[in-house]
């Protein structure tokens, strides 16, 4: 594990555990990853609820209750702020957690769209302050795209730790 990422997973284990806050992940395009990343971590049980890899679209409907009208909707899609909006919003309920973060987008190599190109993603952080999201746009091949929205992801949980504060 590299020492900024290491330190930072130390952060967020550490505040989420002072504050008494549990965490959880939805999951897409970094197909567990995020989870992963913070269960790497020994000790992370103390906080960490569990993640739900949503990447079907079904699994982001029937577990996650995205509503189909955003799934369906071309304007909209998974690859949405609606969407990870609603992950995260649904992995909390199914948790039962306090700050949950969601990812979706196009890791590639294919999967572009109109508007929406490789390495397209969207972020989710559902807490009591609310339900926010985050468009990022990441160059790279597919493992390039993933590594660096785990790396995002991990920033926002963070982020909304030291906001709770």
């Amino acid at each position: 594990m590299e020492s900024k990422r290491a330190e930072l997973l130390t952060q967020i284990l550490a505040r989420a555990s002072e504050a008494g806050v549990s965490i959880g992940t939805a999951e897409s395009c970094t197909g567990g990853l995020v989870c992963s990343a913070l269960t790497d971590v020994p000790g992370s049980s103390a906080v960490v609820r569990g993640g739900v890899v949503s990447y079907a679209v079904k699994v982001k409907e029937d577990v996650l209750g995205v509503s189909p009208s955003i799934t369906s909707d071309p304007k909209v899609g998974v690859v949405s702020a609606e969407c990870a909006e609603a992950m995260c919003v649904g992995v909390r309920r199914v948790l039962g957690c306090d700050l949950a973060v969601s990812t979706t987008g196009i890791a590639g190599p294919g999967g572009a769209e109109p508007g929406k190109p490789v390495g397209t993603v969207w972020f989710g952080v559902s807490s009591r302050r609310g339900v926010r999201s985050k468009l990022v746009t990441f160059a790279g091949d597919r493992s390039q795209v993933r590594e660096q929205a785990v790396r995002e992801a991990l920033s926002l949980l963070l982020e909304e730790l030291d906001a709770l504060r």
